[in-house]
């Protein structure tokens, strides 16, 4: 092989590594994003939990405050069950 010959095949492959290396990065970016979305998804999902369970919290103080309410105007009010 000539000197011109093995730079051709040097530069070839040069350029399909180049082009592997571009197609590696691109999938990459696209992992790297997905996975900020399902992140960004946990993080959401985990706030809400929190925020039902304050809903609850505060349905749960209610009841309590209503059931109070309700024993401490014995006679005038009646709680049946039917």
């Amino acid at each position: 092989m000539t000197d011109a010959e093995l730079k051709a095949i040097a530069n070839m492959l040069a350029r399909e590594v180049g082009v592997l290396m571009e197609d590696v990065q691109h999938k990459l970016d696209l992992v790297v994003e997905g996975h900020q979305m399902l992140v960004d998804k946990i993080d959401g999902v985990a706030e809400g939990v929190a925020s039902v369970g304050e809903k609850l919290d505060v349905v749960a103080l209610e009841l309590i405050v209503h059931r109070n309410d309700t024993e401490a105007h014995c006679g005038v009010y009646q709680v049946r069950e039917a």
